[in-house]
């Protein structure tokens, strides 16, 4: 019997593919928990339209993500901090300053988590650091940072 699977089936395989199973097993585990509906044309023409609706989604995000990155690429964030001899700052600047910094003067929220810093800057100027968008779309910020 042909069943589409509505969830992830250990040792069968992952939600929305299509499965050849036993007659039995289907009908007394898999329909009857609700772990997979019979794959009848109605059906396999809803996951169709289903997986389509998901790439469309997927796709929009993307290129949502592509547009953010044109818009980051252009902006320079400028942090005051304090620093001593030889431009050598007091403390660091993390990610998290550089999150609310974007947020307070251009008005984008973006997770600290994505603004992917090595190792806190510590020194004065020009600094590039890249912000991981969306999976496939990394950007960078150019940070400034300028004595108090």
């Amino acid at each position: 019997m042909k069943v589409i699977l509505m969830q992830d089936v250990k040792g069968k395989g992952k939600k929305g593919e299509v499965k050849n199973v036993s007659d039995g097993y289907a009908r007394n585990y898999l329909l009857k928990n609700n772990l997979a509906i019979e794959a009848t044309s109605g059906n396999v023409k809803a996951l169709d339209a289903q997986k389509n609706k998901e790439q469309k989604m997927e796709q929009e995000e993307v290129n949502e993500a592509n547009e953010l990155k044109a818009k980051i690429e252009s902006l320079t964030v400028e942090l005051k901090v304090k620093s001593g001899e030889g431009g050598r700052l007091f403390g660091s600047v993390t990610s998290k300053q550089i999150a609310e910094e974007l947020k307070k003067t251009h008005k984008i929220k973006m997770d600290k988590r994505k603004i992917e810093l090595d190792n806190p800057i510590k020194s004065l100027g020009y600094t590039d650091v890249p912000v991981k968008i969306h999976p496939e779309v990394t950007g960078t910020i150019k940070v400034h940072l300028t004595e108090e």
